[in-house]
């Protein structure tokens, strides 16, 4: 489904079940076994602090990555995710040289309000977003006008896609659940400008 359109400057798409449900069953355990998960640190207001999720940055060698006062070299693609990502490629999606996975392993762990807007990501970066596991909220506002929000029930398999000038006038995030007791795995594809 396309983005409401009574939210100006954003390219923004839903597509549900966009991985098959049988692929999208073998792709969460294997992800979870097979990753090299880790805690990230992060800079938040002038302090080091542990992301509240676990991460890994896979993408090829030039594909450096600066965000909030790290810098993360990604590791080489297993074939699981290689094959995702050429996947995305064949449909016309686009082209990816990098994906941040993100495991929340339960309702309290979240993604905080922010845009993927550094300088590596380009002026209009394409972020596609994977979703695998427990279904959670995702919720886009707008920078000058906070109170105009969308909301996304993401799902297991489901693709979302933001584009264009998506990331100069919104912001994201993955809010608190307290209800959710299951694990989602969170794939974001995107290209990483060499330096």
């Amino acid at each position: 489904m396309l983005f409401p359109h009574d939210l100006p400057d954003a390219d923004v798409q839903h597509l549900p079940g966009w991985l098959p449900t049988d692929a999208a069953d073998a792709l969460l355990p294997a992800l979870q076994a097979e990753l090299p998960w880790e805690v990230h640190r992060i800079r938040m207001f002038g302090n080091w602090v542990d992301s509240p999720r676990l991460s890994c940055w896979i993408g090829d060698p030039q594909a450096r990555y600066r965000y909030s006062g790290a810098e993360f070299v990604p590791l080489p693609w297993p074939p699981r995710l290689q094959v995702l990502r050429e996947r995305l490629q064949a449909q016309g999606i686009g082209a990816f040289n990098s994906v941040l996975v993100n495991r929340y392993r339960n309702g309290g762990d979240y993604m905080g309000w922010h845009s993927d807007d550094e300088p590596e990501l380009g002026s209009s970066p394409l972020i596609a977003s994977l979703s695998l596991g427990s279904a959670r909220r995702f919720l886009l506002r707008r920078r000058d006008d906070p109170a105009r929000k969308a909301e996304f029930l993401l799902g297991h398999g489901d693709l979302l896609l933001m584009g264009g000038s998506t990331q100069r006038f919104y912001q994201h995030a993955l809010p608190k659940m307290a209800r959710v007791q299951g694990e989602r795995i969170n794939l974001t594809f995107r290209w990483i400008q060499p330096r």
